[in-house]
């Protein structure tokens, strides 16, 4: 498998699809080769856009055919588990979009699955993988910013009055701000400060039964505080900050930056220039491809236990604000 690309299957058709389809024509070790959906049309639709051979009108039948090594899960939240366990049970890779599951108990069963067929799964967190945020960790560990005291993540946009019928605003789709953006923010803080979090406060705006706008407040056991807001009703600046001891970090974008910009305490500021080799997916797709070639069953980056991790956060999010899902039960 070392000296040939790896096959991917996309399964659904919408805007995160069409990404994945634009990025992965960038990628050396991987093509695209099918793409599954629960209607002919759309699969046909899909293929004619891109170019694809394989056009499945079921998911069921491109986790049973032999032309694809991997799939990328590509549906709204709540079918995630249904359509990688899918794949993983007939051999094949997963990929899974973020948040990988809608809850700990889903996660663990993912894992589980993957386990039990021996193949990879990993979830599509892509933002880790991106230069800047390798640029970032390698700015933090050499000490530019000296001890990391803060972190703020705002990830808050609007959906149009037009779309109030999409998944984001339906409980039995895993919705709201939370799972949809606030997954970015929450790993943000991870990333920069650890997991020794102590105490977790939060507030959320109840929309439908879901949070429309959700605040989090995170204390870790050194004195850190992270500040972490989602939003599916309302703008924020999407931007976020890394506070240290010798100055802070301003990123536009922040999970995913393209630019940083550093303000020292002694007066020093610089920019740093981090762009994306196309329209962001590209790292994640390489990584995971190669992660595949390898033999890997797990990413040594974008881990099962972080993964674990932050979802069993917003879990814990959940409980305060009172979010509840039917897969919770």
């Amino acid at each position: 498998m070392n000296n040939r690309k790896i096959r991917f299957g996309i399964v659904g058709t919408g805007t995160i699809a069409h990404r994945f389809a634009e990025a992965i024509k960038n990628v050396d070790n991987a093509e695209l080769v099918a793409v599954a959906s629960r209607t002919k049309e759309n699969a046909e639709k899909f293929g004619c856009e891109f170019d694809i051979p394989a056009r499945f009108d079921s998911y069921e039948k491109m986790a049973l055919s032999d032309v694809i090594d991997a799939a990328y899960i590509a549906v709204p939240h709540s079918g995630h588990i249904g359509c990688s366990c899918l794949m993983m049970n007939n051999g094949k890779h997963v990929l899974c979009e973020k948040p990988m599951a809608v809850n700990s108990k889903e996660a663990e069963e993912m894992f589980r699955c993957a386990r039990e067929n021996n193949v990879l799964l990993m979830e599509a967190m892509w933002a880790r993988l991106v230069p800047g945020t390798i640029k970032m960790l390698e700015l933090v560990e050499n000490g530019v910013l000296g001890d990391i005291l803060g972190v703020e993540g705002k990830f808050c946009y609007s959906m149009d009055e037009d779309e109030m019928d999409h998944h984001v605003f339906k409980r039995e789709n895993g919705g709201g701000s939370l799972l949809d953006v606030g997954v970015y923010g929450l790993n943000f803080a991870s990333w920069y400060l650890g997991k020794d979090v102590e105490t977790i406060n939060a507030q959320s705006d109840i929309y439908n039964g879901v949070d429309s706008h959700t605040c989090v407040l995170l204390k870790y056991k050194n004195g850190a505080i992270a500040d972490i807001s989602s939003a599916i009703l309302l703008r924020k600046p999407n931007e976020g900050y890394v506070y240290g001891s010798k100055g802070y970090a301003r990123l536009l974008r922040f999970y995913a930056p393209q630019e940083i910009d550093i303000y020292l305490n002694n007066g020093e500021t610089v920019k740093i220039p981090v762009p994306y080799a196309g329209n962001g997916f590209e790292e994640q797709i390489a990584h995971f491809s190669e992660c595949v070639s390898k033999g890997l069953k797990e990413s040594p980056v974008v881990t099962h236990e972080q993964t674990l991790y932050i979802t069993k956060q917003m879990d814990k999010i959940r409980k305060i604000t009172g979010v509840e899902y039917p897969q919770d039960k």
